[in-house]
């Protein structure tokens, strides 16, 4: 099991996952040819230091780190011909429904994301991994305010044990008046009385997507989507026993964290955000 602690230090044993960050000096890309663009840009180096997983908006963000300023115009030809490809797949959904076994709650966040501070909104769910080894199950819990990871929990078996030490771990973390809505789909998992009981227990309050229905918690699966597309898809996993491939979601979840930059946090990683508005992560 893994969660969030504060302040979360990075694993810089992760190459593919944790690349350089250096000052330079600003570099304004006109209509120079081509190969001088690659060649002063690097677009091929960075796309295979950030695991493949950047595409030409999150590598504008990069560069804007850096003080290079370059068009999005430009990052995308000079990734076109370079064939400079992110890896996209998709896959049906994991589920645990199991019918209406207890009585199903409302959906109190409404398709509403947004969050005005941390630990307000909280959204979870469970997906598969299927690798020769075995099957993998992950249970996190994603905050609305930044898309932080807060708490995750990984195992073989998709029982009451892996979500609710996933929720044990996170909630240990909340001050004495955060009091998050934590909104799930109708999953059993979320339907047994040891669930219901924890969020009774910690004054959270329970919301419930409708029946079937993704969309009433997609920014959770669009987490998913974006951690099988840059750190499972595309890859092979023979050999990989179970611990380890656990190992690789936790090193991707880390740097989800503390070094993905996102264009929305103003290319900045969810603790990088924080760390900027002063806020603990």
């Amino acid at each position: 099991m893994k969660y969030l602690s504060s302040p979360i230090k990075s694993n810089t044993n992760i190459p593919i996952f944790s690349p350089p960050i250096s000052k330079t000096n600003d570099i304004n890309i006109s209509n120079n040819n081509m190969i001088e663009k690659i060649n002063d840009i690097k677009i091929k180096d960075i796309f295979n230091e950030t695991g493949k997983c950047y595409g030409y908006r999150r590598i504008y963000g990069y560069l804007k780190r850096l003080g290079i300023t370059v068009s999005e115009k430009t990052i995308r030809s000079i990734m076109k011909a370079e064939d400079l490809i992110v890896f996209s797949k998709k896959v049906r959904k994991y589920t645990s429904y199991k019918g209406e076994i207890s009585p199903a709650v409302d959906n109190i966040i409404a398709r509403d994301f947004h969050a005005n501070k941390p630990n307000e909104k909280w959204l979870t769910d469970i997906t598969e991994f299927a690798i020769p080894a075995g099957k993998v199950y992950l249970s996190p819990i994603i905050d609305c305010f930044d898309g932080m990871v807060v708490s995750w929990n990984t195992g073989t078996t998709p029982n009451s044990i892996l979500v609710n030490n996933m929720l044990d771990e996170a909630v240990k973390n909340l001050k004495p008046n955060e009091h998050p809505i934590v909104h799930s789909d109708r999953g059993c998992h979320y339907r047994w009385p040891g669930w219901i009981e924890r969020m009774d227990r910690a004054k959270l309050t329970r919301s419930m997507s409708q029946k079937g229905c993704s969309p009433d918690n997609s920014a959770c699966e669009g987490f998913f989507g974006r951690l099988k597309n840059e750190m499972f898809y595309g890859r092979s996993w023979i050999d990989v026993s179970i611990s380890e491939f656990i190992d690789k979601i936790n090193e991707y979840i880390n740097w989800y964290n503390t070094k993905r930059i996102k264009q929305s946090l103003g290319f900045l990683s969810p603790v990088e955000y924080r760390h900027t508005l002063g806020l603990s992560a």
